[in-house]
């Protein structure tokens, strides 16, 4: 008896109540999403559990004004069907949330999705029954599940990060959170606003919120290195241009580091005279968006052409705000791309509207938070509106938010009490039949997300069809293939400039978090190294056989 037999057999011997199928994915994303398009393709019956009630993952929460993608929207897709990228229509270089939310649903109805997800289920606890060779799931709602496989699509940046503001319950104005915005109109016409945080989503919002807030206060934590993504309307001449010829550009963006069809680096940044290091600089800045990082071939591993590239980025930032002081302390000290770079349209000249002030936290930090403002210094700053752009619990939060128990009953979460340690980023040892997409120890948020997420779902579609072909039982990751690979990517990272400054990479962003680096530098090398282990016979896993074989 096949496993796709056996399965479709035991659900007919569940108790009442408990929903059994092949494989339980959890998170509706562009993750879910494919994952679950994959599975019926090789005849496994999944359902998708999504927290919230509509699919797109971090397009469905993140409705901050001005969200936006930092990689151009025609290699921000799935290419998983060449009629799905020929068929949809981008509107701009860089897609707004709308726009991509838009894209989720399309993508769900036209491969009839959503009669397989069930919204608004909160997963709470996944456990393995050894003798049941199954994960039990379940939800805060009250529903339970039962599934042979358990597939973890909850996303790299989906556990909101709420740091400890002292006073900031008694905050009596409206207090709102970038990562989860209210999906209704939010006004900040003639209201004082301010605003926690300047990353990524706190620079594409406060353009914005500024042109109609009666006065916007931006209190920084951490100055980041901003570059321009000179979005435009996507004219469709170039759209189909790119059309045209996709194969070649998908084909292009595997060879890249990132994911994503830059032009690649030639040179090193060191071997170049200055004018010639600058010309290139200018030309990238002219060019816009992440494309800067690829500029020379040393930028993320000899400081000193790190440093050449953070002096540029200072100057420009000093040409673009108007006073010498709030420029300065605009102005990072810290390594550039040792952050995930930020795309900006219009953020630094934000800064000369009049309606706008910058508080640096360093030089003094909150002190409280009242009922009608926040208090830093001997300063009260009185605001109608609170908002918190203070990020994400990354990579590992969305995971340790759920009791997932393996096959010792210890969880996940106290595994990983010192870090996270998979293997690939895909598997974990102790944890059998348990896959993870895009998970700490693979590129993940290094790269353009869409492929990297592809990759991880055909990788492990092609290992739950040999499986099913080999009557393989149960799937498991060993101990040693963990480790060692644990310390490939501590050893990887070490050799670049990543780990040197505190990030949202290696968890400093989080109070009491380890200080590990947890995704793997380099598309392409991972890429292979999957592919090794799969044509290997899944070399670094334990593989035990169906009982009846």
């Amino acid at each position: 008896m096949s496993q796709r037999q056996k399965a479709s057999k035991d659900t007919n011997t569940q108790p009442p109540g408990v929903m059994s199928v092949d494989v339980i994915v959890v998170g509706a994303g562009f993750a879910g999403l494919y994952m679950l398009h994959r599975l019926r393709g090789i005849g496994l019956k999944a359902i998708v559990l999504e927290r919230g009630l509509g699919v797109g993952g971090t397009w469905y929460w993140n409705r901050y004004p001005g969200a936006r993608c930092d990689v151009e929207s025609l290699q921000y897709s799935y290419q998983f069907s060449d009629e799905l990228q020929q068929d949809w229509i981008w509107t701009e270089r860089y897609a707004a949330q709308p726009e991509l939310l838009s894209y989720a649903n399309h993508v769900a109805e036209r491969f009839d999705l959503f009669r397989d997800i069930r919204f608004g289920l909160t997963v709470t606890s996944a456990t393995f029954d050894e003798t049941l060779t199954c994960w039990s799931i379940e939800t805060s709602e009250g529903f339970s599940f039962q599934a042979r496989y358990c597939i973890m699509a909850t996303g790299c940046l989906s556990m909101i990060n709420r740091p400890e503001i002292k006073g900031v319950e008694r905050f009596g104005g409206e207090l709102l959170h970038t990562g989860d915005w209210p999906h209704g109109d939010v006004s900040f016409r003639g209201k004082r606003v301010g605003i926690i945080g300047t990353g990524s989503s706190a620079i594409q919002s406060i353009p914005i919120i500024a042109r109609s807030a009666n006065h916007l206060t931006v209190f920084q934590r951490t100055p980041n290195y901003v570059v321009p993504a000179h979005n435009a309307p996507l004219a469709p001449d170039v759209q189909a241009a790119v059309k045209a010829d996709y194969p070649a550009l998908r084909a292009r963006a595997k060879t890249r580091r990132n994911g994503i069809d830059f032009p690649a680096p030639t040179t090193s940044a060191m071997a170049v005279t200055e004018a010639e290091r600058e010309a290139v600089f200018e030309n990238r800045w002219a060019l816009g968006g992440l494309s800067f990082m690829t500029a020379f071939d040393d930028l993320l591993v000899d400081k000193r052409a790190n440093d050449s590239l953070a002096n540029f980025i200072r100057r420009k930032i000093r040409a673009a705000v108007e006073n010498p002081e709030t420029a300065d302390r605009l102005c990072p000290d810290s390594i550039v791309g040792c952050k995930r770079l930020c795309v900006d349209i219009g953020y630094y000249e934000t800064f000369n509207r009049t309606n706008v002030d910058l508080v640096d936290l360093r030089d003094q930090p909150i002190d409280t938070v009242t009922d009608d403002g926040i208090i830093v210094g001997c300063k009260h700053i009185p605001l109608d509106m609170l908002i918190l752009a203070t990020g994400f619990d990354a990579m590992t939060g969305a995971l340790n938010r759920i009791a997932i128990r393996g096959r010792s009953g210890e969880t996940l979460k106290s595994k990983w009490t010192n870090g996270p340690k998979t293997y690939l980023g895909l598997a974990i040892a102790d944890f059998p039949n348990l896959f993870v997409i895009t998970g700490p120890g693979s590129p993940s948020v290094l790269t353009n997300m869409l492929p990297t997420i592809e990759q991880h779902v055909d990788w492990i579609t092609d290992c739950l069809r040999y499986l099913d072909e080999q009557e393989i039982a149960q799937i498991e990751a060993t101990a040693e293939a963990e480790a060692t690979w644990v310390d490939h990517v501590n050893a990887v990272a070490g050799g670049l400039l990543y780990p040197q400054c505190n990030s949202w990479y290696l968890g400093a962003n989080i109070p009491g978090k380890p200080r590990v680096f947890m995704p793997y530098p380099g598309f392409p090398p991972y890429v292979e190294t999957c592919a090794k282990v799969a044509r290997h016979g899944y070399e670094g896993f334990a593989l035990t056989p169906n009982a009846s074989v």
